[in-house]
């Protein structure tokens, strides 16, 4: 008998025990801009629900505004944050900025998301250099409305199953960087055409240094790995909710959260369908709405 015991213990060690569940926060921020753009809330719901597919994966969405649970950001393998950006930036408003830094120093993810790439004009920069690498900066970064020819990087688990494609968006770039482009990995890149500076000069709409740069790829999709051994991702389309009917869109964006949070990316990259009637799904009431 107790040999039999001892063989069953040392069986049962053998057996690796079952990887935990990998939690994905998805925030979104309150509601925003006109019909069917900055859609926070139905975009993070559209991801949740498809993430949930993922085995292995247990995505939630938090809805208009910041987690009123501490956990949400404490025990999150991967953290999403779409909301308005500067001023109104969730992230940066009381000790949030804090709660972040700590589940960064964890090893946590952290993928910002279209106006997320924009901390307010007087603080923040550091902490989202650190932690994703690159952000958007008045005055030198832009945000026009233009069709962008994107090519996605090789050799990039972001990138699986993704193939050039050709989408209208918001597109920001000529954003700010670390030195040197320390740790930065480029994943999607376009070169924005001369009409995307026909605006005048502004604090989001021109300045010289981005005209200087016409003719020449940006970035609009870039990932870091951090000392921490966390990962960082911005991405700066998003301003149009539809966008995440467009399958390749789709697809590098799900990556990102699979990589960010140190999930398994599939080799050709997480398939799944969307309808229409999906699409519609969860908008926010805005002015204009039928």
């Amino acid at each position: 008998m107790r040999i039999h015991r001892i063989a069953t213990l040392l069986l049962a060690a053998s057996i690796p025990a079952a990887a935990a569940d990998r939690k994905i926060a998805l925030i979104a921020g309150p509601p925003s801009h006109g019909p069917l753009a900055h859609e926070q809330n139905a975009g993070a719901m559209l991801l949740e629900k498809w993430l949930n597919r993922v085995p292995g994966i247990r995505a939630t969405a938090y809805k208009s505004g910041w987690p009123s649970d501490p956990s949400a950001i404490e025990q999150a393998d991967a953290i999403f944050v779409f909301c308005d950006g500067a001023e109104r930036h969730l992230i940066f408003q009381d000790d949030r900025a804090a709660a972040i830094g700590r589940a960064m120093a964890r090893g946590a993810g952290l993928m910002l998301y279209h106006s997320g790439v924009e901390p307010p004009a007087a603080r923040g920069h550091k902490e989202t250099l650190d932690w994703i690498g690159g952000f958007f900066e008045l005055n030198y970064s832009v945000n026009p409305i233009w069709e962008a020819d994107i090519q996605p990087a090789k050799e990039h688990p972001i990138t699986r199953g993704v193939a050039p494609f050709k989408l209208k968006d918001e597109w920001y770039f000529n954003m700010r960087f670390r030195d040197g482009m320390q740790g930065v990995q480029p994943i999607l890149t376009a070169v924005p055409p001369q009409e995307t500076m026909s605006r005048p000069d502004g604090i989001r709409s021109g300045n010289p240094d981005v005209r200087s740069k016409i003719g020449k790829p940006q970035l609009l999709m870039w990932a870091v790995e951090r000392p921490d051994r966390g990962r960082g991702v911005g991405f700066t389309g998003g301003h149009f909710h539809l966008n995440l009917g467009d399958a390749n869109f789709r697809k590098v964006v799900l990556n990102a959260l699979l990589w960010t949070a140190k999930a398994k990316v599939p080799k050709k990259g997480l398939d799944v369908a969307v309808t229409e009637s999906e699409l519609m799904t969860n908008l926010d009431p805005k002015p204009g709405r039928k």
